[in-house]
């Protein structure tokens, strides 16, 4: 009944335009009362408390914080010149050039809409001049956005790190590390599925109708850079490059916590956007706190409402019942994690990666340890689930920022993410039942 409640209650909510934050408190909250009266009141702070203050989640606010310094500090301008001038040459180079620069912006933000935010005001016009439709181009960077949390340093991670972490031990660092093969996979895929997109668009759009739908950009270019050009792409890029590598060489070398890292990270990026690039004005620095703050607090109001919804599945032994229904369909992995992916999926349509990893968790830990899966293989294939659910239809967050940028309408867009769609299910399943993709890594690195 306590789950009939809980469940159903949210998915209403959800369905008649509630926020999720206030969906998830207002349906644990209910169940609350139902069963402990007006005394359950008493239990939420402690609840709410418990729930936020760990050392671990400060790590959030400042991977964000970082992520917007460095964005304006003028990093995504600097690495999508650097990736034209070493790929814009290729006959679709500037859809390399899009997915590269996804991959580099993903690995300081740890962001999906974030990346999409920093990288598509400059690349969706380009690849219209390229040949592509704005609905395409949208979409290839809606889906690139996905990488965001793939690639570490990643937040969704870190979410999942701590939800899991009491009962399966699961080490941030080593989900980091595990996260670099599956989000370059995705790249890929993604390549693949924007030259065939381009090659319809290319059909259905005359050279004309490009021009008179985009002004000429400077990264549509037939000519190979020059070392000397490279050189000095890469010079002026080397700063945010070396963000990354800072961060996750910290962790694996022991120098600092992944928490300590993204403070790190913080004073890296403001002293390289001031005293470097030049372009961080003091000015800027009111805007960049408020930003970053809007996007924490959005983020902790949806971690402290998802916590409440998990400590009711937990202690009403909700999770435990649903595990064993689940496991009551089938003994065979194959078919279980299969299962699990279209439930994944579908739930990563509607809500975000943090609320997800909150409310499945606490379900999925049971048939994890059933089934002795390895723990970072299993954050993996929850992160890469979630992050496609960033750009599904019809409430994936990716597509309303790209449609924001590209100008486009989202049933528009809808349908030319179809192929985006249909090459990151391939990856999962590859990820789904080749754990070595995500384990090679960590393991030939030794991290534990």
């Amino acid at each position: 009944m306590n789950a009939l409640i809980l469940f159903g209650l949210f998915a209403v909510l959800v369905i008649i335009g509630i926020p999720i934050a206030i969906a998830l408190a207002a349906s644990s909250i209910t169940v609350l009362f139902i069963n402990w009266g007006a005394s359950s009141f008493t239990l939420l702070p402690d609840i709410l408390f418990a729930s936020t203050a760990k050392f671990t989640l400060l790590a959030i606010p400042f991977f964000i914080l970082a992520g917007v310094i460095m964005e304006y500090a003028g990093i995504s301008k600097r690495l999508i010149n650097f990736a034209h001038v070493c790929v814009g040459h290729f006959k679709s180079g500037i859809i390399l050039v899009t997915v590269i620069t996804a991959i580099f912006f993903a690995a300081i933000s740890g962001s999906g809409p974030a990346t999409v935010a920093a990288i598509g005001g400059i690349l969706i016009p380009a690849l219209v001049k390229g040949g592509m439709r704005k609905e395409s181009a949208s979409a290839l960077l809606a889906s690139s956005g996905g990488i965001g949390i793939v690639i570490p340093p990643s937040i969704a991670m870190i979410v999942f790190a701590i939800v899991a972490g009491d009962q399966l031990n699961v080490s941030i660092g080593r989900l980091f590390l595990a996260g670099v093969l599956p989000g370059l996979l995705l790249g890929i895929g993604f390549i693949f599925a924007a030259i065939y997109s381009k090659k319809k668009d290319m059909l259905r759009f005359s050279s004309i109708d490009v021009q008179e739908e985009i002004a000429a950009t400077t990264l549509i270019s037939e000519r190979k850079a020059s070392p000397k050009e490279v050189f000095k792409a890469f010079r002026e890029a080397i700063w945010g490059l070396l963000m990354p590598v800072i961060i996750l060489g910290g962790i694996y070398g022991g120098v600092f916590t992944p928490t300590e890292a993204a403070v790190v990270a913080v004073f890296y990026g403001f002293f390289v956007g001031v005293f470097i690039y030049k372009d961080l004005k003091i000015g800027s620095i009111y805007k960049i706190l408020y930003e970053s703050g809007t996007q924490t607090a959005v983020i902790m109001l949806i971690v402290s409402s998802a916590s409440l919804f998990a400590y009711i599945i937990t202690t009403e032994q909700i999770a435990e019942s649903m595990a064993n229904s689940l496991l009551s369909v089938s003994s065979n992995p194959i078919i279980i994690l299969l299962i699990l992916n279209v439930i994944l999926l579908i739930a990563g349509a509607f809500i975000d990666a943090i609320s997800a990893f909150y409310i499945f968790v606490p379900i999925l830990i049971p048939i994890i340890l059933y089934f002795n899966i390895d723990p970072t293989v299993f954050g993996i294939f929850m992160t890469v689930n979630l992050a496609i659910g960033l750009f599904t239809p019809p409430v994936g967050i990716n597509l309303y920022v790209a449609c924001g940028i590209g100008n486009v309408k989202l049933h528009s867009i809808s349908k030319a993410i179809i192929p985006f769609l249909i090459s990151a299910i391939v990856v999962l399943l590859l990820i789904t039942y080749i754990p070595a993709i995500s384990t090679f890594l960590p393991n030939l690195l030794g991290v534990k």
